[in-house]
């Protein structure tokens, strides 16, 4: 990518360097062509929406593009019939790409496994009728609890098929977590595994479900995958083996996909990291389908021949979308990986590039700052150079990590797409596509038929470059529809705070810079004020990691006496080096010089690891918790 010096406005950085796709990259597609496109998806957004949809197959179309007449409750696709399943899988079985690989999967432990869309299609099947044959009915949760392994895609897809809902539970999550969202959902059926493995150690899962449904009366089957082999306790009447199911007759090949109506519910997937009783957000099968197929076919610039990886757990929404559906409604050949980045060596992610011939990897970057402390040496062992597209997700890049991840990783040819979205939205809101000029750090500007705006808590514009809350002013397909089993938590949530304009709230701080391009800072709490002044935390862990000797940064606010809130940092050091008060007084230096004496920070703590979920975001309210002295409470969802 061309890149030149371009006036911004940068958190921290008046000077933003901008990176402008290359013709190769472009292939004749053209920014002009991308604002009339924009500008027609707002003035007509249905009629956008509809052209989009008719791309998909239908059992039958829909009556309504959108229902807005009980607001924020908003239906899509009114009286169409469609499944998921039918284009994430039924459509491709009857063209050439039956034969295509659907799922090239691989683990840490060196074993791998290969589908294409006619086997995946067939273990589909087969599962589907497993369900069937325990009951499972339309319209009943079923809770899936496994590491990342083909059979959660499966179980995922089967459950989808015969018009079952799935809740996903992240593998990690503790006792208490898996048996509070069981009992919410009230599955009657769980599907697990005995373990899984990671960092060459095995981690149990049956055990824990076993404890889980010590609490959950509502639980009659659980259906455990075999993995580890490692010995479990397996109740009679309740557990089954998968495998020894689908030997049996009863999982047939061949199973009819359920017509469902395009506001049936899909999946709930429960929001992690909140106080109280977590939230369920329910998606739907017919907008979420073909959101979740535009924005990954628009932002990705999907072609036949890719070889595409999301390196999230299906545990999360980014799995969900960008792992599982969004991929095979594309028809895409996607990777799957289970284990750690950086184990056995630091060139685990690398070697699984150069093997299969990886073109797209949509990462964290928290997985992509992690890696850069071991340095540019072990990535350049590998061949690259497949790669043409570079993707990041779950939380903002700091400028450093997306420079480094565009030369070392891309190798200056790789346009880096930096996704915002969220559990709610279902797929990207704020997002570049491969022809978008790019400035290290922002999203860029809003994805077809989203106007985006930054506003106070009263409603009203800020001003170019000031911070305010993120609001999206119309809504979209992929749109979760409510809250399970507690839609007025779903408005109080999500829409009262400006209810009169009739906007969802995001949750998150942003600003707008001079050219409609959106930064975005973090959750409204995590912005800290300081003397009456707001920091947003990802801006003072940019400054952190942008010297030379820190790898990694987590900023939190604490109770200051006089300033209303302090600066306290954890900082992770590049491999080698080493903490002492002569760096933590260069850092604070450091700080203060990239943002201003305001934003000097109080403390700095040395760490030898960040508590972080496995999904790879940093738990700043353990680190809360230890600069407080209080009980950090549940950590079963850390990695390390």
């Amino acid at each position: 990518m061309d890149e030149h010096k371009k006036k911004g406005s940068s958190p921290g950085d008046s000077q933003c360097l901008v990176y402008k796709p290359t013709a190769s990259v472009i292939e004749g597609a053209t920014l002009k062509e991308y604002e009339v496109l924009y500008q027609r998806s707002i003035s007509d957004r249905l009629g956008f929406w509809a052209e989009e949809a008719q791309k998909l197959e239908w059992f039958k179309g829909w009556d309504r593009v959108l229902d807005d007449s009980n607001k924020p409750f908003f239906k899509w696709f009114v009286g169409g019939k469609t499944n998921i399943v039918l284009n994430a899988i039924d459509r491709h079985v009857l063209t050439w790409r039956r034969n295509k690989l659907a799922l090239i999967w691989e683990a840490e432990t060196g074993e791998s496994r290969t589908y294409s869309y006619h086997a995946l299609n067939r273990e589909v099947c087969k599962f589907a009728n497993i369900l069937k044959s325990m009951g499972v009915k339309k319209g009943e949760v079923v809770t899936l609890y496994l590491p990342q392994i083909p059979e959660l895609t499966i179980a995922m897809l089967a459950c989808a098929k015969i018009g079952a809902v799935h809740s996903v539970v992240f593998g990690g999550f503790s006792v208490e977590a898996l048996a509070t969202r069981i009992r919410d959902a009230s599955s009657r059926v769980v599907v697990t595994a005995d373990g899984g493995f990671r960092r060459g150690k095995t981690f149990e899962l049956k055990s824990i479900v076993n404890e889980a449904l010590k609490d959950s009366p509502t639980v009659e089957v659980c259906i455990t995958v075999k993995r580890t082999g490692q010995p479990v306790s397996m109740e009679a009447d309740r557990d089954f083996w998968l495998h020894e199911l689908m030997a049996l007759p009863i999982a047939s090949m061949k199973c009819e996909t359920e017509v469902m109506d395009a506001e049936d519910p899909l999946f709930i997937l429960y929001t992690s990291g909140t106080t109280g009783k977590p939230k369920g957000l329910l998606h739907t099968h017919g907008g979420y389908s073909v959101y979740t197929a535009t924005t990954l076919k628009y932002v990705f610039d999907l072609k036949e021949e890719d070889r595409y990886w999301c390196t999230a757990d299906p545990g999360w929404i980014t799995g969900h979308s960008y792992l599982v559906y969004g991929p095979l409604i594309n028809g895409a050949t996607q990777v799957m990986y289970e284990g750690a980045p950086n184990h056995p060596y630091p060139n685990r992610w690398w070697q699984i590039i150069e093997k299969y011939g990886v073109t797209i990897l949509y990462t964290s970057p928290t997985a992509i700052r992690g890696l850069m402390r071991f340095g540019e040496q072990w990535p350049k062992r590998h061949d690259l150079s497949s790669l043409r597209l570079l993707g990041s997700v779950g939380e903002p890049i700091n400028p450093e990590a997306w420079r480094w991840y565009h030369r070392v990783i891309g190798g200056e040819r790789c346009p880096i797409m930096d996704t915002w979205w969220q559990t709610e939205t279902g797929g990207f809101v704020i997002t570049p596509l491969p022809i978008s000029p790019l400035k290290p750090g922002s999203a860029t500007r809003p994805f077809f038929g989203h106007e985006v705006a930054v506003v106070d808590d009263q409603g009203a514009q800020v001003p170019v470059g000031s911070e305010g809350n993120l609001v999206l002013k119309a809504p979209w397909p992929g749109m979760a529809r409510t809250i399970w089993g507690d839609p007025e938590r779903y408005k109080e949530t999500y829409w009262k705070t400006y209810e009169k304009q009739g906007w969802y709230k995001a949750g998150d701080s942003a600003r707008m810079d001079e050219d409609g391009y959106f930064w975005i800072i973090g959750r409204t709490d995590d912005v800290i004020k300081v003397s009456g002044h707001r920091l947003g935390t990802a801006e003072i862990e940019s400054a952190l990691v942008s010297h030379a000797d820190v790898a990694e940064a987590a900023v939190i606010g604490v109770p200051h006496e006089l300033k209303g809130h302090a600066i306290h940092c954890f900082v992770l050091l590049k491999h080698g080096r080493t903490g002492g008060k002569e760096l933590e007084e260069q850092l604070k230096e450091h700080v203060s010089h990239q943002m201003g004496s305001l934003a000097r920070p109080e403390k700095i703590e040395f760490m030898s690891v960040l508590p972080k979920t496995r999904s790879g975001k940093i738990m700043r309210r353990v680190l809360r918790a230890r600069a407080l002295g209080q009980d950090v409470g549940d950590t079963s969802t850390l990695e390390e």
